[in-house]
């Protein structure tokens, strides 16, 4: 795919179009329009902009562009989650996943084509990295589900969790290393003017990047979800490289000063998968109620859903039990989550796509994987050790 130089009009947010419309010598109002054009009616053709003036509309088509990430497969769920493959500049492939609940539909979104943080329980990861997303492509993503699930104007059907009224960005890639293009695509999510969605109902989903975090208060006050995993820092550097460079003292300190600095009383949500004989023991629940003792948060719990190139498994159904209900004793809101869309390979940490690997990690990892073909580790085996990844 060729790279585009033009401005894409898909990825813009509400200041940066006023901007380009004052460069152009055109009233600023007319970046409110656009908006509303594209990302509430779902009209890509400027000449169906009937509020624009012929004259401008050939200007932009000119100067500008409005291009989609192209959707090359779709994935219904048995569950009614649907996953679709989108095609980027890059020509990497990402994943997105629309899950729908009772009264809600989630979206969950892309931001990197692979990932650079490489966590052991994350099949994105050994997919290795190729490239940041651009907002185009970010907001695309949710453009095209809105397309999909009838949710543009005129369009919608009803509002019964088949509508994208939640958008997570937990898919592949980590947000805050993509940090000046997501943030303009969740400006364009939370924006009246083109999708209107609460600034409750928008999740960033980080493993840690803590300079990143401590940035988060001047450009948005979105939900944080921090993705922790281990109640300590040995365990977590061992399963999230991340923490050998910010150590969760460090990561939480700073996300308790974002979430001071918004107005309201909202609190994070710590996200935790529970991996069989690594992380799923009775003392690290109570390692974990510990060291959340002072910090106000919601805990999710994940049971790993097992993907290839991995040799970790689901911890069994009284294991779960019995961490919730630990954290639950010492006063924690906790939840676990189900899983769903596993049968498209869609579930929490299943997401993996075709990535160009800059990085080369993958084929170190399918190396890795044959050379221990046949071995069946024990329940006693620590796997964050077994599993752990070449440098």
């Amino acid at each position: 795919m060729e790279s585009e130089t033009r401005p894409n009009l898909l990825g813009l947010s509400r200041a940066n179009l006023r901007t380009l419309f004052t460069e152009l010598g055109e009233k600023p109002f007319r970046a409110e329009q656009i908006l509303k054009w594209i990302h509430q009616r779902g009209v890509l053709d400027l000449d169906a902009m009937t509020d624009i003036s012929k004259v401008l509309r050939e200007r932009l088509r000119e100067s500008t562009v409005i291009s989609l990430p192209r959707v090359v497969q779709d994935f219904p769920s048995e569950d009614g989650s649907r996953k679709w493959i989108i095609e980027v500049a890059s020509g990497s492939r990402v994943e997105m996943v629309f899950i729908p609940e009772a009264g809600r539909g989630t979206l969950c979104v892309s931001s990197q084509a692979g990932c650079s943080l490489d966590c052991s329980f994350c099949a994105t990861g050994k997919q290795g990295f190729n490239s940041n997303l651009t907002s185009a492509e970010i907001i695309g993503q949710l453009w095209w589900a809105n397309k999909e699930l009838g949710g543009f104007s005129g369009t919608a059907t009803d509002s019964g969790g088949t509508r994208v009224s939640n958008v997570v960005m937990m898919g592949m890639g980590e947000p805050l290393l993509n940090f000046d293009n997501v943030m303009e695509a969740i400006d364009l999510m939370m924006d009246d003017c083109a999708y209107g969605l609460s600034k409750r109902k928008v999740t960033i989903s980080t493993s840690g990047v803590v300079p990143a975090i401590e940035r988060l208060k001047d450009f948005t006050d979105a939900s944080l979800a921090i993705s922790l995993h281990a109640p300590n820092d040995e365990l977590r550097s061992k399963i999230m490289p991340i923490n050998r460079r910010y150590p969760i003292a460090q990561l939480l300190a700073a996300v308790r000063t974002y979430m001071e600095s918004l107005p309201d009383r909202r609190v994070p949500v710590i996200e935790y998968t529970l991996i069989k004989g690594v992380n799923d023991h009775r003392q690290h629940a109570r390692e974990l109620a510990e060291l959340l003792r002072d910090f106000p948060c919601k805990i999710n719990l994940i049971p790993f859903n097992p993907f290839a190139l991995s040799d970790y498994r689901r911890p069994s159904a009284s294991a779960i039990s019995n961490f919730r209900q630990i954290l639950q004793q010492a006063g924690y809101t906790v939840t676990v989550r189900t899983t769903r869309a596993d049968d498209i390979g869609a579930a929490c940490g299943q997401l993996v796509g075709e990535v160009a690997d800059l990085t080369r990690r993958h084929d170190r990892h399918i190396r890795k994987t044959a050379e221990k073909a046949g071995k069946v580790f024990d329940t006693t085996d620590n796997l964050a050790v077994a599993a752990d990844r070449l440098e």
